[in-house]
């Protein structure tokens, strides 16, 4: 995948994509040439979405926007354009064979779900091994593993005290790491070279010593707050930036020690596929 072109290859096909709300749109039309080599693919999309409609009373349609892709004859033109999991929707509904494997894993994953619901120590299994493929080292994981439950503790707090919205958690998580590092989450991921359209979870790319100190900023403010019980978001913000500059002094101090910045600009961008999984919740 070239992230700074607006297409993806897949199969040695070329599938057109475009950045809309935080996220990557697919052309629908695109995605059925590949998985059924029509050689009317629009044709087939447009039966495709007839036939869905009057055997599963749901329409395809409503789960794609119209978004300007460029066409083979270089003009912008409007097409059905979905995101990773609408698609994924959207080839449940495709009858080829080369559709199957998709079936087949969306399938596997759902089966892993509901074992995870009834187990949840499979999920933190199944991560491990996801991070030990991705080629990290085993006391990395074991810190980025901790580091997740320390942020969903967090999380579990803040809706205690409240907090339900995904861009309050957002505006907390940026105040603990402005405090902490200096820099939101959006600009550390700036600093790291991230591709500004990505999915890419920054503390995915974070190492030993940002994670530790990601970890401390987190866990101080869940502490505060459990002891204060702040009662609006704005009384959150002061609660999540004092913890973050608990931190941030820990962090200063220690770079006086070492006489290096704790913030580096590396990053561990793994390879990529037609589907970029991420999550930015951290």
């Amino acid at each position: 995948m070239n992230k700074n072109d607006k297409l993806v290859i897949f199969q040695s096909k070329e599938i057109r994509r475009v950045w809309e709300d935080d996220e990557w749109y697919y052309s629908v039309i695109d995605i059925c040439q590949v998985l059924t080599n029509s050689s009317n693919p629009r044709d087939y999309w447009y039966k495709m979405k007839i036939r869905v409609n009057s055997e599963d009373e749901f329409q395809l349609s409503t789960v794609c926007l119209q978004l300007k892709l460029k066409a083979p004859d270089g003009k912008m033109r409007t097409t059905d354009c979905a995101n990773t999991q609408s698609i994924l929707r959207i080839i449940q509904s495709i009858p080829s064979p080369k559709a199957e494997p998709f079936k087949q894993w969306l399938a596997q994953v759902g089966h892993e779900r509901i074992q995870e619901i009834e187990n949840p120590e499979l999920a933190q299994e199944r991560m491990k091994t996801l991070y030990e493929q991705k080629g990290y080292p085993k006391d990395w994981i074991d810190k980025r593993l901790r580091g997740i439950a320390i942020h969903q503790n967090l999380t579990d707090e803040w809706k205690e005290r409240g907090i339900k919205e995904h861009k309050d958690f957002a505006i907390l998580t940026a105040e603990i790491s402005k405090a902490t590092f200096g820099m939101t989450p959006s600009e550390y991921k700036t600093h790291k070279n991230l591709p500004e359209k990505s999915n890419a979870n920054l503390r995915d790319h974070m190492d030993d010593l940002e994670l530790i100190f990601s970890m401390l900023g987190e866990r101080v403010t869940t502490e505060i707050s459990k002891e204060e019980k702040p009662d609006t978001l704005e009384k959150s913000k002061k609660v999540a930036s004092r913890g973050g500059a608990v931190a941030g002094n820990a962090r200063t101090q220690t770079e006086k020690e070492l006489g290096r910045s704790v913030s580096t600009k590396k990053n561990y961008l793994p390879k990529t596929n037609l589907f970029e999984i991420g999550n930015d919740d951290e």
